[in-house]
């Protein structure tokens, strides 16, 4: 039987949060392919994604629902069809090029983690005021001054930036890489920035995260 993914016209209102259980279905799936290699099923379930995944299986239907019909009831989803369409909504088929500010530890890290390639993103350049950085190469990454940070980004079209620098410099790093053209930003300082409407700004505050757990802890 030939299972039918009929796309939806794409909203402009999706959630958020959906967005980002899309990235976790989809990167999920493309585990289960690896780890199953040719014994994977046509179909998968949404309980049987749920038990992967940990979000429930009418919050994996409602989040599909936003951008169309997919699978058949009692049959379940076309896997390899899923994850071309998941792939289309993240635009993940395509390659992306980022820029990093802050070669600390956290810097370091991102740039000797090889997670980002396989995902489809290069960190092309990481940008610190530090003498004792710049010059360096972490990884293959070379460290920029700061001060050619604009300029590079012009040159390069670079839309997504990583900002892993102390609270007090992040509004100022922020700013700097929007005027070269940054669109979308990663912010792992724990401060918000303030940023003009066409520009998407994600925040993530490790203590944050640490203390919504612990209400679960309390709970």
């Amino acid at each position: 039987m030939v299972i039918k993914i009929k796309k939806k016209q794409k909203k402009t209102n999706v959630p958020q949060a959906t967005i980002n259980r899309l990235s976790i279905y989809h990167r999920s799936l493309e585990l289960l392919i690896e780890a199953e290699e040719e014994n994977i099923a046509e179909n998968i379930s949404s309980s049987e994604l749920a038990k992967i995944t940990g979000i429930t299986s009418s919050q994996i239907r409602k989040d599909l629902s936003y951008f169309g019909e997919f699978g058949k009831r009692g049959i379940g989803y076309p896997v390899l069809k899923l994850i071309g369409v998941l792939r289309d909504i993240l635009i993940a088929n395509k390659k992306w090029d980022v820029i990093m500010v802050g070669a600390g530890n956290i810097g370091k890290a991102f740039l000797r983690y090889k997670g980002f390639q396989k995902r489809g993103f290069t960190i092309k350049a990481a940008f610190d005021i530090d003498k004792d950085k710049i010059g360096k190469t972490i990884d293959s990454t070379k460290v920029i001054h700061i001060q050619h940070m604009e300029n590079f980004i012009k040159e390069n079209r670079i839309k997504i930036g990583i900002i892993t620098v102390p609270s007090e410099c992040a509004q100022d790093v922020a700013e700097k890489m929007i005027a070269g053209g940054i669109k979308s930003i990663l912010n792992f300082a724990p401060v918000s920035i303030r940023h003009p409407k066409n520009v998407r700004v994600n925040h993530i505050d490790i203590a944050i995260e640490l203390e919504k757990l612990v209400y679960y802890l309390k709970k």
